[in-house]
C-alpha cells in the first residue's frame, strides 16, 4: 500500500510515496518488514516477502510456487493434500503410497473419506453393506458367512437354523440330534432337564435322557446285581424267560463260572452250569 504514514517504524526513513506494510498498527517499509517479519519458505528457505502469497500449514510456511507435492511436484495451492512424516503429498500420490485398498472393490480408500474396518480389512463405507439387502452395515451387529457380511435379520432369514425345542434362531454353535438343530442350552434331559451337550445320553421315543434318568425310568434290571442294564459301559446282556443279566453277571449261582455262550440249567430263580446242575 502507498504510505500516508510519515516514517518507517524501524529505519525511520520517510514512507511518503513508498509502499509499506502494517504490523500492530505500525508502518514499515517493505525492506524492513521483510527482514523483520517475513517467514522463511520451508522449501527454498528464502523469505516470503510481503508482496508474495504466504501459504501456511501446521506452523510451516511456503511460497505459493514452492507449495508442491513431494512426489509428483504438482502445485498444492488449490488442491487437497495429505501429510506423511511431515512430507506433503497430493491425494493421488498419498493414495498410491499409503492408502488402504477396499476389501470389496479393491479400489483405493482416498484420504479424508470415511472407511470401515472389520477383521483386519478396510472398506469404503459404501461397500460395507449387507450382502442380501445391500443396506449399509455401519456399526450394526453383523454375521459373516463365506467371507460375505450380512445384517442379523437377513442372515437369520437366509441361513439360520431354528431350535427344535424353543423355535428361536441358532446364531452360533448348537447341537444336532435326530437331524434337528438345538441350542446347547435347550438340549436337555427329558427327565431332569440337565444339559446334555458334551454328555452321554440315551434316546427313547425321540427324546434324549441322561443315563441316570433313563436307568431309573426305562432300563431293565439285571437279575443278578439288580442294577440297570444300559447300552453304555458293558453292551452285552443276556435275556432268558423275561429275565436279563449283564454279561459279566451271567454266572453259575453255585460255582460262579461264566455262562455266557455256555449251556446252563435253571432251578427256581438260579442259573447253574451243567456240572453244578447235575451234581445237585
Amino acid at each position: 500500500m502507498t504510505s500516508n504514514h510519515t516514517d518507517c517504524h524501524y529505519c525511520l526513513q520517510s514512507l511518503r510515496g513508498r509502499k509499506y506494510a502494517l504490523r500492530e498498527e505500525n508502518a514499515y517499509c517493505v525492506t524492513c518488514y521483510d527482514s523483520l517479519f517475513a517467514n522463511p519458505c520451508e522449501e527454498c528457505k528464502k523469505p516470503i516477502e510481503c508482496d508474495s502469497k504466504d501459504l501456511a500449514y501446521k506452523g510451516r510456511h511456503w511460497h505459493e510456487g514452492c507449495f508442491k507435492c513431494a512426489k509428483c511436484s504438482c502445485s498444492l495451492a488449490e488442491k487437497p493434500f495429505a501429510a506423511k512424516d511431515e512430507v506433503l503429498l497430493c491425494t493421488e500420490c498419498y493414495s498410491d503410497e499409503y492408502s488402504s485398498k477396499c476389501f470389496h472393490c479393491q479400489k483405493t480408500i482416498m484420504p479424508g473419506s470415511r472407511k470401515m474396518e472389520f477383521k483386519g480389512s478396510s472398506w469404503h463405507e459404501s461397500c460395507f453393506v449387507c450382502q442380501y439387502c445391500r443396506q449399509p452395515l455401519g456399526t450394526k451387529p453383523l454375521i459373516t458367512k463365506d467371507n460375505e457380511n450380512y445384517c442379523v435379520p437377513c442372515f437369520e432369514k437366509q441361513f439360520a437354523h431354528h431350535c427344535y425345542s424353543c423355535k428361536k434362531v441358532i446364531t452360533s454353535g448348537g447341537v444336532t440330534y435326530h437331524d434337528q438343530p438345538w441350542h446347547k442350552e435347550c438340549f436337555v434331559c427329558a427327565g431332569c432337564k440337565t444339559q446334555l451337550s458334551g454328555q452321554r445320553f440315551i434316546s427313547k421315543d425321540e427324546y434324549p435322557y441322561c443315563v441316570d434318568c433313563f436307568s431309573k425310568l426305562y432300563a431293565k434290571k439285571c437279575a443278578a446285581c439288580k442294577k440297570p442294564i444300559t447300552a453304555l459301559g458293558c453292551a452285552k446282556f443276556i435275556s432268558f424267560e423275561e429275565r436279563q443279566w449283564h454279561g459279566e453277571c451271567f454266572n453259575c449261582a453255585k460255582c460262579s463260572v461264566s455262562l455266557v455262550g455256555q449251556g446252563f440249567l435253571t432251578r427256581q430263580d438260579d442259573v447253574l452250569c451243567h456240572e453244578c446242575g447235575s451234581a445237585s
